[in-house]
């Protein structure tokens, strides 16, 4: 993180959210019933985001279908052709399909470090707070005619998080880890 913060790599959170169209309340208190629009069925919107730790820049493979180890090695290649300052580390977590042989051999082959982060822990990926702070604009208290505008709408927020809410990121996506020393010493 020390050379990223010195623009001498470029580090990259990587994680795959499953936006699905489906009601989410955000909170209503009302004295007389009241009927909520709801969209029907459950249809999922995949991404698959790579957010740079420095910039808050954000790269994504989105489908309808699955996130697979394919996926994955299309944003390795996305990101090796960005113009990027010195070596590439990606950070992932332990997910199956991240950690397979396809996805080593073609990182190696673009130069790309592949770091994972120890198992159940979600609160060291610095782009889950993306997705929760997406599904707070995007999803809670919001109606989507049709499956499109979903997707338009996570898609325009995901594209421009950067520049429309950058003062908010800039307080959400620290690099502030919390670490525990050992104390048994």
């Amino acid at each position: 993180m020390e050379q990223a913060k010195a623009g001498h790599r470029t580090v990259y959170f990587v994680d795959a959210a499953h936006f699905v169209q489906a009601a989410f309340l955000g909170c209503l208190w009302s004295f007389v019933r009241v009927f909520i629009r709801s969209p029907s069925g459950r249809q999922r919107f995949n991404v698959l985001g790579a957010l740079c730790a420095t910039t808050h820049r954000l790269v994504t493979v989105c489908n309808t279908d699955y996130i697979n180890s394919q996926s994955v090695c299309e944003l390795l290649r996305k990101l090796a052709a960005l113009a990027s300052v010195g070596p590439i580390t990606v950070v992932l977590d332990n997910a199956r399909y991240q950690r397979c042989a396809l996805v080593q051999t073609t990182a190696a082959k673009l130069g790309v470090e592949l770091l994972f982060l120890p198992p159940y822990s979600p609160n060291l990926n610095l782009i889950e707070r993306l997705w929760k702070f997406t599904k707070k604009q995007v999803l809670y208290s919001k109606y989507y005619a049709t499956f499109a505008d979903f997707q338009n709408a996570i898609t325009s927020l995901l594209n421009n998080a950067h520049l429309t809410h950058s003062e908010q990121l800039d307080s959400l996506l620290t690099l502030n880890f919390q670490t525990f020393q050992n104390l048994n010493t």
